[in-house]
């Protein structure tokens, strides 16, 4: 069932035409719906009318509307002004009296926008001040710190509060869609003329230009409200054979704290602080200094000298933090110069993490990653390849998780991702329910989820198959989870098997493989680089947690069942075995 509701997704976005004539039925279908319910013969209704529990509800036995309680429709009105502007704007309407009211006075139409719109202005114009356009190279940024785009809701207000939330200076942005962060600025001022492109997500408004950023300068209520905090802790490392090429600036520091080391290296635009006793070292991480050898922390346990509580490593130990500045070695990415002459696929189940890898490969590669369908949230958020056809040619490797024949010979390599099936149904079924980086609803997992009331008048029977509650899904999904990667070890030709929770535990190695296959240079320092920044923009924060294990006895049994069998099939070709966390749970 799973597959065929997956074919019938694919098959409307295949075929747009049928597609938008689905659409315009289900649109038409809801309009019929409430222009019926505001033509049913009832008169204009009260205060009390309009709410049946208010009033003591409707007499036992008799029929509500189809609708429930919308009441608003052609041929009803509304007696409470109040209660008319707090559906109209919700229930933040409200003043420090306890009346609804309008934030902005009791204008409408486009003077209210009007003046919600110099309310806006101004309240940016205090948090942040235009400087200028500036020219800006993708070899080296004008604005080194994070980075995010957004090419369909990208404002000058997300952008400087996306960078004052993680505590820097400035601002820009770029082509409409781009936002770089920085704590200074390493670029030329040009013509304001050149900052041209109007922003994607806010009219009138511009968001730099071709290689040119719009930058401002966050107006920060205290320097002190510069946040440091959220540096990562990496570990305690032995200090490198050759320290001024593994980490080349250095500063004697008397008083040191981690605070002041991270300050530093972040001013010097560097990702790594490194706390050596009285020394701070900043750098990148390279092959002179991976930090894949942890060593045992009680080896830095030395206090720092201002910060009686906090560790400082020492001369032969370092405190490694990683900062907020972003390491720009593994962010050039673009189409590839010529037509590629073999497709390679990046096959995985549904929720087996083949987003996150996606990510993973183009930072590895500088290539961007192609899709079997179009998903339009992964292209605004920088999957600039999603838009391409995947026999393009364009792309470094193609997303699918298409099983069959037909569709595997279509392919001349594949790298195969797997993942233990108890996340992988649970990741699919948040993404299903939640999106890209969202979770599923607890009535989600206990219950059948609500469906508008018109779809359920025209087409019943497709929804309640798409619907069904957390039982089905597993029973639609889990055998499809065993037959996607047996279908693939069976058809697929030049398979790479990847484990999903290998490349977790030990991405340096995993990723080099994946990228040998794609037939790209494995660059070390590149690797490290992704290292530092694997998560992306669509990494969960983790599975939320059930009051309860959503995996009855029955459905273990049966998934335990799917497990060993595609265990039999890795180690009947000669390959590692799924890890040993799949089972028994």
């Amino acid at each position: 069932m799973a597959k065929l509701w997956f074919k019938f997704q694919r098959y409307f976005r295949r075929k747009p035409v049928r597609f938008f004539t689905f659409l315009a039925l289900y649109l038409t279908a809801g309009s019929l719906v409430f222009l019926h319910s505001g033509f049913v013969g009832q008169p204009a209704v009260s205060g009390n009318q309009a709410n049946p529990v208010a009033a003591g509800g409707p007499a036992e036995g008799a029929e509500l509307p189809f609708l429930g309680d919308m009441h608003l429709g052609r041929g009803f009105r509304d007696t409470g002004e109040a209660s008319s502007i707090a559906r109209r704007y919700g229930p933040w309407f409200k003043g420090k009296d306890g009346n609804e009211r309008a934030k902005l006075g009791d204008y409408g139409g486009a003077w209210s926008r009007a003046l919600k719109g110099r309310v806006v202005r101004e309240k940016e114009e205090e948090r942040a001040k235009y400087i200028g356009c500036y020219l800006d190279d993708t070899q080296s940024r004008a604005l080194r710190g994070v980075s995010f785009f957004d090419y369909k809701k990208m404002t000058i207000f997300r952008c400087q509060d996306n960078c004052a939330e993680r505590g820097y200076l400035y601002a820009g942005l770029e082509f409409g869609a781009e936002c770089y962060c920085g704590h200074k600025i390493q670029a030329t001022n040009v013509s304001e003329a050149e900052c041209d492109m109007e922003c994607k997500g806010e009219r009138g408004s511009v968001c730099g230009g071709a290689n040119r950023l719009s930058v401002y300068r966050l107006q920060l209520a205290q320097e002190s409200a510069r946040r440091y905090g959220s540096a990562v802790f990496r570990g305690c490392f032995r200090r490198p054979d050759n320290l001024s090429l593994a980490l080349p600036v250095t500063a004697a520091m008397l008083n040191m704290s981690v605070d002041k080391c991270v300050d530093f290296c972040t001013e010097k635009e560097y990702p790594l602080a490194a706390l050596a006793g009285t020394a701070c070292h900043c750098g990148f991480p390279t092959t002179r200094f991976p930090l894949h050898d942890r060593e045992d922390e009680q080896l830095c346990a030395q206090k720092c000298s201002a910060e009686e509580f906090e560790s400082c490593g020492t001369p032969s130990y370092f405190i490694v933090y990683q900062t907020q500045v972003q390491d720009n070695r593994c962010m050039d990415r673009r189409f590839l110069p010529g037509k590629s002459k073999q497709l390679i696929a990046l096959a995985s189940f549904p929720g087996a993490g083949n987003t996150w890898a996606r990510h993973l490969i183009e930072l590895a590669t500088g290539f961007y990653t192609g899709s079997y369908y179009f998903d339009g949230s992964l292209y605004n958020k920088g999957f600039k390849g999603e838009r391409d056809h995947w026999r393009s040619g364009r792309t470094i490797c193609i997303k699918t998780h298409e099983s069959g024949q037909k569709e595997i010979e279509a392919f001349d390599a594949a790298i195969l991702l797997i993942r233990n099936p108890y996340k992988a149904l649970m990741a699919e079924f948040n993404r299903k329910y939640g999106g890209h980086i969202g979770f599923a609803a607890h009535a989600h997992w206990k219950g059948k989820g609500a469906v508008p009331g018109s779809l359920q008048i025209l087409f019943h029977s497709i929804c309640t198959a798409s619907v069904g509650e957390w039982p089905e899904f597993v029973r639609n999904y889990a055998p499809w989870w065993a037959t996607h990667t047996l279908d693939w070890l069976k058809f697929g030709k030049k398979v790479l098997v990847v484990h999903f929770e290998d490349l977790k535990q030990d991405l340096f190695i995993q990723l080099g493989r994946m990228v040998n296959l794609l037939g790209v240079a494995v660059r070390e320092d590149r690797l490290l680089c992704v290292e530092s920044q694997k998560d992306g923009n669509f990494k969960r924060s983790g599975l939320r947690k059930l009051e309860y294990d959503p995996y009855t006895a029955d459905m273990q049994k049966t998934i335990s069942a799917y497990i060993k069998m595609v265990d039999a099939a890795l180690k009947g070709r000669n390959l590692t075995g799924v890890p040993d966390d799949y089972y028994p749970r």
